[in-house]
């Protein structure tokens, strides 16, 4: 796609991230921009801890975020966690979710992982079938508890 960059969110980037996270959760309580760009600070403070995002014409249209994490099995290799996927409603099915994605699959084999990790509330069949585009299998039970 013309224009299109993919690259990590910097803190720069907060406001258009608050603006592309209402696409995934447009019921979410609103946060202010000061304490939403000081826990982004905190969040790229650390390394195994980044948001990708998907520039057209320096608009970021779509966005994952990525945790490696270590792990004491597999040879000590670590695990990727991807969460808050996500692509203004106006730019799906462009492929520029798959490029954030991909992005996130690099840097989690470059960070020497030998899994990556994705869960869905989402009980969309398009959903699932843009995951399993990407390479991502159903092959697994999830489970988790909301706090």
């Amino acid at each position: 796609m013309m224009g299109c960059r993919v690259r990590l969110a910097t803190k720069r980037d907060a406001i258009a991230l608050q603006d592309i996270y209402t696409h995934l959760h447009p019921d979410d309580p609103k946060i202010n921009e000061d304490q939403f760009e000081q826990e982004l600070e905190a969040l790229l403070a650390d390394p195994d801890r980044m948001i990708i995002v998907a520039e057209l014409d320096g608009i970021i249209v779509s966005s994952c975020t990525l945790f490696i994490l270590p792990n004491l099995t597999r040879g000590n290799r670590p695990i990727a966690l991807i969460e808050n996927v996500v692509t203004h409603k106006q730019y799906r099915r462009t492929g520029l979710g798959k490029k954030v994605l991909h992005d996130a699959f690099d840097r989690a084999e470059a960070a020497g992982c030998y899994k990556v990790m994705l869960l869905t509330g989402s009980q969309t069949e398009g959903t699932h079938h843009f995951y399993q585009e990407v390479g991502l299998k159903p092959d697994k039970t999830g489970y988790h508890k909301r706090l």
